[in-house]
Order: structure tokens, then sequence, then C-alpha cells
């Protein structure tokens, strides 16, 4: 069991990551940051991801008295254009047509701020996924179940979406939302050491 010396805070709703930070052994809080995710045209995937996360941090930082509050936020890009989440079944369906039997890439950016110092750590990790060539009924039976519909890209790959993914290059963990290997680094920097 890990010990921690500064509370930790966790700026985010996800389950997903929730999962992943006890599995750890680590003793946090949940603060989901319901902030204003609109980006500056332009932005590459690894600004957009490392913005979101650090003003996802900085929104629950600000209503903290003290301990490191973790941000993260995920995107799908394809041919350059970054998926988010589906706004309905359609574009869940659209989303995973245009990923069938493609190689895309997952950014999730990171950002760590220990709220009595100011100090903050911010990062992204990088991973490809190559989705399997999937039949327009098997994409309508995936999205029925409603797995897609809170995931970037429209698809989770630790549950049902794992049996539509061939092949990955990088950390799973990313495609998951939370680089566990940047987490370790950021919070080891700060005090908070997981090994």
């Amino acid at each position: 069991m890990t010990v921690t010396t500064k509370p930790l805070v966790l700026a985010s709703g996800s389950p997903r990551r929730r999962e992943l930070l006890a599995q750890l052994g680590l003793s946090f809080e949940v603060c989901p940051s319901n902030v204003d995710e609109t980006l500056e045209s332009g932005m590459s995937p690894a600004q957009a991801v490392e913005t979101l996360a650090l003003r996802k941090a900085r929104a629950v930082a600000a209503t903290c008295s003290e301990g490191l509050v973790i941000g993260s936020d995920t995107v799908v890009v394809l041919d350059g254009e970054m998926l988010g989440k589906p706004r309905d079944a359609e574009e869940a369906v659209a989303m995973l047509k245009r990923l069938a039997g493609r190689t895309h890439r997952v950014y999730t950016g990171l950002a760590v701020i220990d709220v009595a110092t100011g100090d903050c750590r911010v990062g992204h990790s990088v991973t490809a996924v190559q989705m399997d060539a999937l039949t327009d009924a098997e994409i309508r039976r995936y999205v029925a179940t409603g797995e897609p519909m809170d995931k970037a890209g429209a698809y989770a790959i630790q549950g049902i979406g794992a049996t539509l993914v061939t092949h990955i290059e990088g950390d799973y963990f990313t495609v998951v939302g939370l680089p566990l290997y940047l987490l370790r680094r950021f919070l080891g920097e700060m005090g908070v050491h997981i090994l």
C-alpha cells in the first residue's frame, strides 16, 4: 500500500481514472472540475490536452487548501482532426466508421498542481491504436451498448471496445485516460512516491 504525504485530489469524474488511482493503492478525493472545455482554434492535440488538463487541475486547486490536484484530458486524433466524446449515438457511429480499419493516435494530457506551493507539472503521452475493420452492423451493436457515449473517439479500450482494437503502440493507460508512468514521475517530483 502506498503511503502519501500529501492529500491527492482527482479533478475528474471519470470512473476509469478513479479505478486506476485506486489500483495504485493511492488514497484520494474526487472533485470533478466541470470547466469549460472550449479551446482556441489552431492548437495541436498535445497543446489541447495539456491546456485542458491544466485548466481542470487549476479549477479544482482553487477550491482546495492543501494537497496535489491531478487533472487529465484525452482526445483521439485521426487525419489531424481531434475527436472528443460523441454528442449522440449517430455521431458515435460516424466516428467509429472513420476509425474502423485504420490507425489513430490517442493523446492524454496530465497536470499535477501542489496547492500549497503552486508548483506544477504538465505533460502528455501519445499512443497509436489500430482498430479492426468493422461492419456497420458491428458498429451499431457496439454503440447500442451505450459504452461509447462518454468516451473520446467513441470507444473504451478497457471495456467491450477492447474487442475492436487489433494493436497498440505505446502506453495502454494513455488510451484509458491516465498515463500512469507520467503520473508516477510527476508525483515523485512533488514528494509523493508510488514506488
